[in-house]
Formats: C-alpha cells, structure tokens, sequence
C-alpha cells in the first residue's frame, strides 16, 4: 500500500510517502513559513534535494503543492494521486480518548477538537492537515495516530497528580505523555532486534532528542513516563526545564511579574540547555563548550545527563528491575558520550556499558553494553512515521 504521513504544525508540514509492503520511503519533505513570507518546500530528489518557492497562506495550499510534487512527471513518486490509499496523520493529543490510532470520521474529529484546550498549539494544527485532504480528497481514508496514545496503559497511580480530584473530573489534569509513537516503536523493536519477546520483559526506553522523555514498559505497555500534562514535565530538554517545583513557578512569576503565558515561555522557550549554558539548546554546541572549558556547558551537561540518569534508577524501581535500556533520538542516537555519562556508577542495577563499542556507534542498531551485563543497553533509532504508516496501512486494509 502506498500511506502518505503528515505531521502538520502551525506552520509546516513534513511529508513522508511509504510502501509499506516493501517498508521502502518513495518520497519525503516538508514545507515551512506556511501563511509568512518566503513559504517554501523542500524535497528530495533523485540527485540531491529541490526547493520552491511560493505563497503559501494555508494549509490545503500547502496539502495540494505537496500532491502536486508528488505527481509532477519529472521527479514525482505517483503517476496519480489515485495511487495514494490513505493518509496517516501525527496529532499529539488524544486525551483518554484514544489508546490506539483510528481511522478518521467525524466523531473523532469532535473528540480531536475536545483536546485542543490539552495542546493548543499542536492539535488545531493537526486538524488543519486532516481538513486540507478532506477537502482535496474527500474520499481518500485517513488515520490518526496520537502522540499520547501508547501512555494509555499507565495506571492511575502513575498518571494521576497529588493535586484536589475535582481538578482531574472537570479538566482532565493528569500525566499524558508524548513520544508515545517513538517509544511503542523502540520498545518492540528493541525486543526484536535481541530476539526477545515482550511478555515478561521490563524496558526502560530513553527518546531524548530537542525534545526528551523515557517510558517505563512492562509486558510492552507503558506503566509510567516522564511527561506530563503537557511536553514540559520531566527531563532537562533543549529549552525546557523539565521538573520544577510549583513554588518556585510562583516565585519567578512575582520577582519577575510574568502572567502565564509569560512563565509558559520562560519555562517551554528559555531553560533547559540553552537557560543553564548561556549559550545553546543545541546538544552538540553546549557539549563543545564542556570541552572547551566553559563552566556553564559543563553544569548544563551535567544536569542534563544525571537527570537521565535519575529517571532511569527510578523506573528501574517501579517496574521491579529492567531488562533492556533503550537509547533513542536524536541525542542518544548520536552522542555517544552522552550515553556513555548517562551509564556510568550503573553497575549496582546491571548497567555495564562496552565504552569501545560505544564510541564508534552513531544512529545505526546496536547493543553496546558489555557482554557480561545483566542489563542489556541498545542504540535503535526511531521512526515515527514508519510507525504511523504501518498503522495507517493496518487500519484501512
């Protein structure tokens, strides 16, 4: 079957066109500066990548240049768009809605809609992309594949916050998590890459990319994560700071006079990395600074990498023990001394890394804990949208 994937935001889209019999990618891009000046797509072709330029001011525009691309005789993937048997969409938040990806009909558009208040800036830009083929393809089946979907399983004591009930009965305030496509697809394919089997298996899986959060799976369902409500709980991130105390949230916002929206963007756009280094969200900048003598690098990259590595002791204790440590995205895809920083003092729960081994792995599969380690560590690169597209193909046969 031939699955276009859509992750729409406010204003983007990235585009990836799959055979899922073959598990090939027939064409991928994305357009940026949707409803800006200087909106543009790129994508690749046969000797490098092509970008056009034009005026672009919403997104069924931005769906039809994307057909169009597709289509066009001299580079395009499809002769038609009548080739094309569904498109499956990213949308980040379903709520307690969805525990699984489901075809798209009005209904679950409603209940899409319902989540919006959960995901203000995610959602309406999903929808956007769901009514631009809607309204270019009526016919064409579409599927949505939720972001939060795979914490479904948490049970309430993991899910639920110590704050009054009637919070949770009249708003929903409870942990949701995100990256829940990444972590259902490294989970299971950590577990077959090793050849084992997910009934009776404790996974810790670690995505830390810009973004990062881990999931504690069991059985392969998740039993816990470190996101929250919202993407900003957890982990130190690029520029979110992750764990906070709610006191010092209201502290801030008095000394500093910040609203809401002024302490959301302080704590989502200014923290993390880029607020500890003074210098960058970007890993591999900050890490340079370490290297270079910077203190600010140096504590950012500490902070960053214990916080890790707490996450990982807690939900080793939560699930009873871990069998497999998965490292994912794009940091511990490709940052061996992360990973290497993250393990290290991990021996009392099993953790024994293969330093050599290692060093040399960069965004390829591959076990690099040490032959005598009781828990095995493993490097598998995500793909989402291969996880979207199987579901699509699935779903609409």
């Amino acid at each position: 079957m031939k699955i276009l994937v859509l992750n729409c935001g406010s204003s983007s889209i990235k585009y990836q066109l799959f055979n899922t019999e073959t598990g090939d990618i027939l064409a991928k891009g994305g357009i940026e500066k949707i409803g800006l000046p200087g909106a543009f797509i790129k994508f690749n072709v046969a000797d490098g990548k092509k970008t056009i330029e034009q005026d672009i001011p919403e997104h069924t525009v931005g769906v039809q240049l994307i057909f169009d691309v597709l289509t066009n005789a001299e580079y395009g993937a499809l002769k038609s768009l009548e080739e094309l048997d569904a498109v499956g969409h990213r949308v980040v938040h379903g709520g307690e809605k969805f525990a699984e990806s489901v075809v798209i009909t009005d209904e679950v558009l409603k209940q899409i809609e319902a989540c919006n208040d959960l995901a203000p800036l995610h959602n309406p830009a999903n929808l956007k992309g769901i009514a631009a083929v809607t309204a270019l393809l009526p016919n064409l089946p579409q599927v949505a594949v939720f972001d939060t979907a795979f914490h479904q399983t948490m049970p309430a004591k993991a899910y639920m916050y110590a704050v009054p009930y009637a919070l949770y009965e009249k708003y929903g305030v409870r942990r949701y998590g995100f990256h829940g496509t990444s972590h259902r697809y490294v989970s299971a394919r950590a577990l077959e890459f090793l050849g084992m089997k997910a009934e009776g298996t404790k996974v810790i899986t670690a995505h830390i990319g810009n973004g990062g959060s881990l999931a504690a799976v069991k059985d392969g369902k998740c039993q816990d994560t470190s996101m929250g409500l919202t993407p900003l709980e957890g982990v130190m991130m690029g520029t979110r700071s992750g764990d906070i105390d709610g006191g010092a949230v209201s502290f801030i916002m008095k000394k500093e006079g910040l609203d809401a929206d002024g302490i959301s963007n302080l704590l989502n756009k200014q923290s993390g990395l880029a607020g500890i280094s003074c210098k960058s969200s970007d890993m591999r900048e900050v890490f340079q600074g370490k290297v270079d003598g910077d203190k600010k690098c140096q504590l950012a990259i500490d902070m960053y990498t214990y916080r890790i590595k707490k996450y990982i002791g807690s939900y080793a204790a939560a699930l009873g023990g871990c069998d497999v440590l998965v490292f994912t995205a794009g940091v511990c895809e490709n940052q061996s001394d992360i990973r290497e920083m993250v393990c290290k003092d991990m021996e009392w729960m099993g953790i024994k890394l293969d330093t050599e081994k290692n060093a040399q792995i960069h965004g390829v599969e591959a076990v690099i804990s040490a032959p005598d380690s009781k828990v095995k560590v493993v490097v598998i690169p995500t793909d989402e949208e291969k996880m979207i597209a199987n579901d699509t193909a699935s779903l609409v046969k």
